[in-house]
Formats: C-alpha cells, sequence, structure tokens
C-alpha cells in the first residue's frame, strides 16, 4: 500500500507540473498579444528560452539551495520512491520559472537578449530559492523566529508571494534601470499609445493562465492525500472577482478584463488553502481593481513603463494576497485559522525585500558592465532583431 501512495503521489504531482508548464504557454502568448507586432518573434522565443535556462540553473543550483538536494548522486538513488523527489523538482521547477517569464513582461521590448538570459539564470539559481527556501522549507531559521514572535510561520500555500510578489519586484527593478521604451513618452511627459498587437492572443494567454492555476494552486498540496476541493473553489471565486473587478473599473477595456482573472488568481494563491470561499471572492475583487488602477497610475501618472503592468499585477496583487490571507485565513473571518496577520506583514515585507535587494545587486550590475538595453536601431526594428536576421536567411535557418 505504501508503494502504491508512493506512485500515486508521484503520478499527482507529475500532472501538477505539467499544468504549470502549460501556463508558460500562457506567459508567452499573453504577452505576444500585448507587444507590438515587431516584437513578437522575440516575445515567444524569450519564454521558451528562459524555460530552459530556469530548468539548468534549478537543477544544478536553485533546488539545492532551497531545499539541499543534490542531484549529482547516481541515477538509482534518484529514482528511489518512484522517482518523486524528481517529480518534486520538476513540479516547483515550474513555479521558479514563472518568475523570469513575469520579468519578461515588464522589460519587453528594449531589453537585451542573452543579458537577460543570464538574469534569469541567477535570480533562478541564487535569488528566487534563497526566499523559496526560508517559505516553503523552514530554513535559516526564520519561520521558526516568525512563529515564536507572532504565533504562526509566514502561510503562502501556493506563492503569492514567493513566485509572483517576488517576481513582480524583481520586475520593477528591471523596468526602472532600463527606462521607458523610445517614443513611449513625450518630452511634454504625455503617453504615446502603443496598442496590444492581438486582443484575441491576449485573451488566449489569460485563459491558458487560468486554466492552468488550477494545477498550479490545487497541486500544491504535492500529495495526494492533502488535495482539498477547498483550494479549487476558493481559486474559482478570486478568479471570477478579480473578473468581474476589473470590468467594472476598466471600463471594459478588453486588456483590463482578461488581467483581472489573473490579479484575483495571484491574490488567491497564498490562502487559497485556508480561506472561505467568500473571503476568496473579496480578496480577488480588490485584486482586480487593485490592477486597474496601479496599471493606470504607474502607465499615466509614474511614467513608468511596465509593458505587462507585472508590478501591479504579480508585485503588488501578490502581496495584497500574502496579506489577504492573515485577513480572511482566521476562524474569525470564516477560515480555517492557523494564521497570523503578524506573520503575513512579516513574510510579505522579507519577501519584498529579498526581491529589492537581490534585483538591484543583479540588474546593476548587468548594467554596470555588459548594459540592460538594446541599441536604438535594434529597438527601433524589433527587439528580436537577432532572431530576425538569423531566421531570414535560409542558409543559417534551414527555413
Amino acid at each position: 500500500m505504501e508503494a502504491l501512495k508512493i506512485s500515486n503521489d508521484t503520478l499527482f504531482i507529475l500532472l501538477g507540473a505539467i499544468m504549470v508548464l502549460a501556463m508558460h504557454s500562457g506567459f508567452a502568448f499573453l504577452e505576444l498579444g500585448t507587444v507590438r507586432s515587431k516584437n513578437q518573434v522575440n516575445a515567444l522565443v524569450k519564454i521558451m528560452c528562459d524555460f530552459a535556462v530556469s530548468t539548468i540553473a534549478y537543477f544544478f543550483v536553485g533546488y539545492s539551495v532551497a531545499y539541499g538536494v543534490d542531484f549529482l548522486a547516481g541515477a538509482d538513488k534518484l529514482a528511489e520512491k518512484s522517482g518523486f523527489e524528481l517529480t518534486k523538482f520538476f513540479f516547483l521547477l515550474t513555479f521558479a520559472a514563472a518568475v523570469p517569464a513575469i520579468i519578461s513582461g515588464g522589460i519587453a521590448e528594449r531589453s537585451k537578449f542573452y543579458t537577460q538570459l543570464f538574469a534569469t539564470a541567477v535570480i533562478v539559481g541564487v535569488i528566487y530559492p534563497f526566499f523559496e527556501g526560508i517559505a516553503w522549507n523552514d530554513k535559516y531559521g526564520v519561520q521558526a523566529w516568525i512563529e515564536a514572535t507572532t504565533g504562526a510561520k509566514f502561510h503562502d500555500f501556493a506563492g503569492s508571494v514567493v513566485v509572483h510578489a517576488v517576481g513582480g519586484w524583481i520586475a520593477l527593478v528591471a523596468v526602472l534601470m532600463l527606462g521607458a521604451r523610445t517614443g513611449r513618452y513625450t518630452k511634454s511627459g504625455s503617453i504615446v499609445a502603443h496598442a496590444p498587437s492581438s486582443i484575441p492572443f491576449l485573451a488566449l494567454g489569460a485563459w491558458i493562465l487560468a486554466v492552468g492555476w488550477f494545477g498550479f494552486n490545487v497541486m500544491s498540496a504535492q500529495t495526494i492525500d492533502k488535495i482539498s476541493g477547498l483550494v479549487a473553489v476558493n481559486s474559482l471565486m478570486a478568479m471570477a472577482g478579480g473578473t468581474l473587478a476589473a470590468l467594472i473599473a476598466g471600463r471594459n477595456d478588453p486588456g483590463f478584463v482578461h488581467n483581472g482573472p489573473l490579479a484575483g488568481l495571484v491574490a488567491v494563491c497564498a490562502g487559497s488553502d485556508v480561506m472561505h470561499p467568500l473571503g476568496s471572492l473579496v480578496t480577488g475583487a480588490v485584486a482586480g481593481v487593485l490592477f486597474v488602477f496601479m496599471f493606470t497610475l504607474t502607465q499615466n501618472r509614474l511614467k513608468i513603463d511596465d509593458v505587462l503592468g507585472v508590478w501591479p499585477l504579480h508585485g503588488l496583487c501578490g502581496a495584497w494576497g500574502g496579506i489577504a490571507c492573515g485577513i480572511f485565513g482566521p476562524k474569525s473571518m470564516g477560515g480555517l485559522g492557523g494564521v497570523s496577520m503578524g506573520a503575513q506583514l512579516i513574510g510579505t515585507g522579507m519577501g519584498i525585500a529579498v526581491a529589492l535587494v537581490g534585483g538591484a545587486v543583479l540588474y546593476g550590475a548587468l548594467k554596470a558592465t555588459v548594459g540592460l538595453r538594446l541599441t536604438a536601431e535594434e529597438e527601433f526594428d524589433g527587439s528580436d532583431l537577432t532572431i530576425h536576421k538569423i531566421s531570414a536567411t535560409p542558409e543559417r535557418s534551414g527555413w
């Protein structure tokens, strides 16, 4: 029976890994539909290559940083327990790789391709797993200190803070260091519209992400005996709340409508296993309004050229999700309990701090050495200029 349970758990988490892997195509199509047509090829290639680099970085470095597991042992050791540890690595890799996928949307249309691939390796190999290990593996005694101080550990069931807030706040650093796209703002400070290239592709990306998110959240249980239908329904309610709130706050704008469900899903990750569905509905609705308001503010007032709005969507909604878990998770609010507002505030603040410091050191060093930004010619022709040169040459491309 024990062997059967292990095999079932391995299959369970493998299916979760596949669902979250599919979400990366959602990231690709969301970015593809949002950027201008000349940058569509770059968006597709960048997401694919980011995932490949993330795989290598997380296998050789990142997973060990977070969980202390060394994959350089023999295959017989790795295959123990139906290869559960390897499958768990695959599942958690798809989470880790979401961080550079998030950043990609913020820095689109003017970042150097290979420089960003290097940044991806550092983020997935060091910065992200450092905080992942603190939050999900009790490393460095931080969770023990939080529990002793507040009465509960920091709770982030599926990564509102660990994945989304960390990715969103690193992206903010990168966006600020890159500066706005050429021609995005006039000398007088007015904004020049860069319309999405394809609302249907944007919508397709949003739908793929929304469907895959049920693997992201529900299968964060990691074993079958811990699976909960509460997580599924809470995710569904947050998705609905985010959609309708963004519809109203965004005045029927299709870009806002399709990002609304994602805002809700980002926010509900942390407390999806402890909230009441009504709490999740409110959490998602607040996230939908937060995204619309902050995306508009950053673009129009603050002049922060975050192309897909990843800081509002992931950074701010992720942070809200960490806090919302502390609001709606206690039994007094209809939740299952076991959470503390103090712990949620400390853990959320810590995740933001790790992202800001790590992002500043990484992107600051890259900007000072190799540079972050494309040349004016490359940006004018499309940030996929190098890829176009290769694919336009039949004898080199194979097409």
